[in-house]
């Protein structure tokens, strides 16, 4: 155990935050089945008009593990979920553990090579995916490791179809192999076996989004999700009858854990709103009363845009968290200033299982005086966060380095990859790739990704200090820095933005914007306009995807800019 004196940021809990926290249950299923035979009668699951109690839930999710296990699914299998957020998603994940089964989270905008490269990968012996998308999916997993295929509609578990969410109600025909819906009437009263389930288990296996290379599967054990689940659970003060908004997409491991299995496990409510729509989950924060989420800070951005959004919408609302990319100051600060809500940061990975960096509730991060970046917390507990230098030695405070972080929370390894294993986490140890600085009081401030950094005549700039400059001026909606190759500079600084709804900007504007407020090395010399800037599922800007892009337009001066 470390001492007080390596682990500053514990004066900053707030009261009733054990740092030693001792996780109760063994599995994520023991922790299920405690939630549910404490409270039954609890709503557990809301989808629009829709309600299953924890007892439903529990009676639902036995009947589709006795439906996967007649098809032959046993301990350590994986199986692709490869859905938006549906209950599906919850019930699926429950009838996994109750195998102890691996569920292999897809993200449902995978195509044909990705979606193939993870099945083949992962040995995937089975998927449930929405109904729409049967044939497709069948031809694109032919002769690979899956054995059955089972369908679901997104229209189930509620009637009130809702024409933004559902493009129709007409349903097609269920996979040959079943239907979720059905197995779970067919297979009604029935339960499999049970199951002891370790904490070394692997109850979710997380592919990486491939931005340093191929994608890798990052085997989230029952013990990693656990000491997440519960760590953050109590951090944000997590309540029975709490209401969760499950914003976040659950094939990503935010969503995953700290929306989904966070409400799974404690006597509180998850609400589904399908694939995010803004003006649904606006209604959704006010029809459902929800308490908490935990979303991309696109996700706030989008609902901001929305004239019709008002502080009744987030009349309940305790605690708002943002993960997946750092929040610029301006943008949390807009926020509350038109709806009285503070954007807490929160920072984690696939590698950490969700967030275990967090700003805790009620308190505004600081921002470090030099970078102006906004904290993204402080470590939650029984994680240890370092900042080291190329020597691996760690740093003294207020000092830029790579943040490495260690604790129960940590992936043991990635799925059949040593090597990778080894490099990213040497003796348990989680190397970030994310330069960051800590202070004295162990509040973390991510300056960037290592593999961002631009070289400006051999001075370093990092693209999220000239980002959070562009989002000050009020009208950028969203912006992206990247490097461009300059035979005087070696790079030159180059910024991509949208702009908000009703403004208007011009490049040079902006550019004696920036440059009003940066070192003369830092300013971008050039701006490109963009409808909107390429995302991943989860709200991350492509910065990559812009590079290359850039490239392209340069190499090809008559070609279309990507918008």
């Amino acid at each position: 155990m470390t001492s007080p004196d390596e682990r500053p940021w514990i004066a900053a809990y707030l009261a009733g935050i054990d740092a030693h926290r001792v996780i109760d249950h063994e599995s994520l299923l023991d922790a299920w089945k405690a939630r549910a035979a404490a409270n039954p009668q609890r709503v557990a699951l809301r989808y629009f008009d829709g309600v299953m109690t924890a007892a439903e839930v529990d009676h639902a999710s036995d009947a589709l593990a006795a439906g996967l296990a007649a098809r032959g699914t046993n301990r350590g299998d994986r199986v692709g979920i490869y859905l938006q957020n549906i209950p599906q998603y919850a019930l699926s994940l429950l009838a996994l553990w109750k195998l102890g089964a691996t569920a292999l989270l897809l993200n449902p905008m995978y195509k044909r090579t990705e979606l193939r490269h993870l099945i083949d990968d992962s040995g995937a012996i089975g998927i449930i995916c929405a109904d729409t998308v049967v044939k497709e999916t069948l031809e694109t997993l032919k002769d690979s490791t899956i054995r059955w295929l089972i369908s679901t509609s997104q229209l189930d578990f509620q009637t009130r179809n809702d024409p933004r969410i559902f493009s129709g109600t007409d349903r097609p025909a269920p996979a040959a192999d079943g239907d979720v819906a059905a197995l779970i009437r067919d297979f009604a009263g029935s339960r499999p076996a049970d199951i002891n389930l370790a904490r070394d288990d692997v109850a979710l296996l997380t592919y990486t989004s491939g931005t340093t290379g191929p994608p890798k599967g990052a085997m989230n054990t029952h013990g990693n999700v656990l000491n997440v689940a519960v760590t953050f659970g109590e951090w944000v003060h997590l309540v029975p009858g709490d209401v969760v908004l499950a914003v976040a997409p659950l094939f990503h491991i935010t969503g995953a854990v700290v929306n989904a299995v966070i409400s799974l496990i404690t006597d509180t409510t998850l609400v589904f709103t399908g694939r995010f729509h803004p003006e649904v989950v606006l209604e959704a924060f006010a029809e459902h009363k929800v308490t908490y989420t935990v979303g991309s800070i696109t996700v706030f951005n989008a609902i901001f845009e929305l004239p019709q959004a008002s502080v009744d919408h987030f009349s309940t609302v305790k605690n708002l968290y943002s993960g997946g990319a750092p929040i610029p100051p301006a943008t949390v600060e807009r926020f509350k200033k038109r709806f009285g809500l503070y954007i807490h940061n929160a920072y984690g990975m696939t590698e950490t299982t969700s967030g275990v960096i967090a700003v805790p509730p009620g308190v505004e991060a600081p921002v470090d005086a030099a970078s102006g970046t906004l904290s993204v917390g402080i470590p939650l507990p029984n994680i240890v966060a370092r900042i080291i230098g190329v020597d691996g030695v760690q740093v003294p405070p207020n000092t830029q380095g790579e943040l490495e972080l260690s604790g129960p929370q940590i992936i043991p390894g990635y799925w059949n990859n040593l090597e990778a294993s080894n490099h990213t986490m040497p003796g348990g140890r989680l190397r970030t790739g994310d330069v960051a600085i800590m202070d004295a009081r162990g509040w973390v401030y991510l300056v960037d990704r290592l593999k961002d950094q631009i070289n400006v005549s051999g001075f370093k700039v990092w693209p999220r200090e000239v980002e959070d400059v562009l989002y000050e001026h009020p009208a950028v909606h969203e912006a992206a820095v990247v490097g461009e190759p300059d035979e005087y500079r070696g790079e030159t600084v180059v910024a991509f933005v949208s702009l908000k709804s009703g403004t208007s900007a011009t490049e040079q504007e902006l550019i004696e914007f920036t440059k009003d407020r940066l070192a003369a090395y830092k300013y971008p010399r050039v701006i490109h306009f963009l409808d909107d800037l390429p995302k991943t599922q989860t709200g991350k800007i492509r910065r990559r995807e812009l590079r290359d892009d850039n490239a392209a337009a340069r190499l090809n001066p008559g070609a279309k800019r990507k918008s």
